[in-house]
Parts: C-alpha cells; sequence; structure tokens
C-alpha cells in the first residue's frame, strides 16, 4: 500500500472513530510517537464538492472570520487566540480549509507541531476548538456530509497540536 493509500486509511478510520450516529463524539485515538507528523492532505482528490459547499475561498474566509469570533466568545478557546495575530490565524486557517477543500490554495503556514508548540494545548481544549467550529459551520449552512469530509482531515492533527 502507498503512502497516499495509507493516509487516506488512516483518515477514513480517524474520521469512523469521530463521527458516530450523525454525531460527532471524540474518543481516543492512538498514542504516536512526538517525531510524527500528521501532513495536510485533501478530503477529496479532484472532487470540488467540499470546496464548493464551503463556499470556495471567499466562503472559507468568512467561515474562519466567523469561527474567530466564536473561538474568542467561548471561555474554554479564547486564552489561545486573543493575545496572537487574529488576522494571521485567520489567512492561515483559510488557506489550511481551501487547500484541504481540494481548492486551489497553497497552505504556507508552519507544520502545526511548530504553530502550537508551548501554548499547553490539551485535549480538552482541541475537542472545544472542533465544537465551536461545527457550531460555525452549521450556522453557515455548511453540508453535514461536507462538514465530516473536512473534519476527518484535521482530525489526526491533534497528536500535533495536543501537548502531554
Amino acid at each position: 500500500m502507498n503512502k497516499t493509500n495509507m493516509n487516506l486509511k488512516l483518515v477514513a478510520m480517524t474520521a469512523a472513530a469521530f463521527f458516530v450516529q450523525g454525531g460527532l463524539t471524540l474518543l481516543p485515538l492512538p498514542a504516536v510517537a512526538a517525531s510524527d507528523s500528521v501532513p495536510l492532505v485533501r478530503c477529496c482528490g479532484d472532487d470540488m464538492t467540499v470546496y464548493r459547499d464551503f463556499g470556495e475561498r471567499e466562503g472559507i474566509q468568512r467561515l474562519m472570520e466567523d469561527f474567530m469570533r466564536d473561538l474568542l466568545a467561548d471561555d474554554r478557546t479564547r486564552p489561545f487566540f486573543e493575545k496572537v495575530d487574529q488576522q494571521r490565524v485567520i489567512l492561515m486557517l483559510t488557506e489550511q480549509f481551501c487547500h484541504a477543500a481540494g481548492g486551489p490554495c497553497e497552505y504556507r503556514g508552519r507544520s502545526m507541531t511548530d504553530a502550537h508548540a508551548g501554548m499547553g494545548v490539551k485535549r480538552e481544549h482541541f475537542n472545544a476548538l472542533v465544537e465551536v467550529l461545527q457550531k460555525s459551520m452549521n450556522r453557515a449552512g455548511i453540508p453535514f456530509r461536507s462538514q465530516n469530509r473536512m473534519l476527518a482531515v484535521f482530525a489526526p492533527m491533534y497528536r500535533d497540536i495536543e501537548q502531554r
């Protein structure tokens, strides 16, 4: 099995663990070595459905702007975002989501490990962020199937973000 197929299998297994009975259920995922890094993958190959469902780059940027407001409004996530360059975070998230959705964007940011080093992100913070993101996507009217396809891409990143 080549590396791409292995990554897709990992994403599918992660998605199955996360999306149980039509809702998000966060289950423990296997531990990995600190040196393992989850590459930024695309959810959809050449299928542009998710990219279109997210409103293409403009829709993704609007979503990320709303998401940032929601992150700042939530007591669980606010401490991680209130003293950072919020416009830069919005830009980097827009690039990440656009790329992951199969759009024509290139993510130019740092690795997730480097970007989150020293922040003290725990599993409960990561879970809170996912919950806030789902609320933002629901409010934006993004179809549930496309939400799940994107979340399946980003779910494995907890290993690069969470600090034990």
